[in-house]
């Protein structure tokens, strides 16, 4: 396996990417990390499975990421982040040129890969989404959200805690002390960039029969973070398009559940399926 770094710029941002590649490549996935994660906390597990399976990866840190420039929990805003989606397909292109691309979004990027399927149109050969943030698990308080709606209006940028406790992400819990561990990871939210990905969420779910690009979601039934009702009632309305498979218990990060093999065997096999 063969890995190597770089930067590229996104709205006066240096945003940091990397790729891994197999001997052979079959195809390319482009993936997109969730909120206050990065693109290195693949690279342990997520990228191996698909390096065997013949697919390269290549991945990058969102604004305020990671290694990437930005106030952490902040964004120049939702189309810059489809933006940068844009580079690094451009990069993907650079890199892998000619082989099929696959479009793979977890969390809050499962909210940007279908907003960004849906609005710009990229060549793929499909489109997967773990967990996606179409809509909060949990109850929000309504204080909350009106004083966060005035803060998006008079400070767009100030950051709170996003209040999301570690033990949620997995029932593996030597992966909730990695992501506890893990110097990269925040929890730094803004309404900058909350509120407009509550709204592309709400959006998406009224646009998914006009979704044409083969889809696969998958969701755990016991995500306390994002809501697996909201994938159901958007895989019910892209049914001709869209492959919905719910992990029976499963937490919010999959990929690093207790089944996380089941999940990357069920993932690869759909795409091997669509080359």
């Amino acid at each position: 396996m063969q890995h190597s770094e770089f930067y590229f710029n996104c709205h006066e941002k240096k945003l940091f990417g990397q790729w891994w590649k197999p001997q052979e490549i079959r195809a390319v996935i482009v993936l997109v990390h969730g909120m206050g994660s990065h693109s290195g906390r693949y690279s342990s597990f997520v990228v191996p499975e698909f390096i065997d399976k013949g697919f390269a990866v290549i991945s990058f840190d969102h604004f305020g990421h990671g290694h990437s420039e930005g106030k952490r929990g902040t964004c120049p805003g939702y189309e810059a982040v489809l933006d940068s989606v844009s580079e690094i397909f451009q990069k993907a292109d650079e890199f892998f040129k000619d082989y099929p691309k696959f479009l793979y979004g977890h969390s809050m990027g499962g909210n940007v890969v279908l907003n960004y399927v849906a609005h710009r149109n990229p060549e793929v050969a499909g489109v997967v989404a773990t967990s996606p943030f179409l809509r909060i698990a949990f109850p929000t308080p309504v204080w909350k959200m009106t004083l966060g709606k005035i803060f998006y209006r008079i400070a767009p940028h100030v950051t709170f805690s996003s209040g999301i406790e570690a033990r949620y992400i997995s029932r593996d819990e030597k992966e909730v002390k990695r992501y506890k561990e893990d110097k990269l990871v925040h929890d730094r939210v803004s309404p900058n960039f909350t509120f407009p990905f509550i709204e592309a969420g709400e959006n998406i779910i009224g646009l998914a029969s006009k979704f044409h690009h083969p889809l696969l979601l998958l969701h755990g039934t016991d995500d306390y973070i994002t809501s697996h009702y909201a994938s159901k009632a958007f895989a019910k309305q892209a049914e001709n398009y869209t492959d919905l498979k719910l992990m029976e218990g499963g937490y919010h990060e999959l990929h690093n559940d207790l089944d996380k093999h089941e999940v990357m065997n069920y993932i690869t096999n759909w795409m091997e399926s669509k080359l």
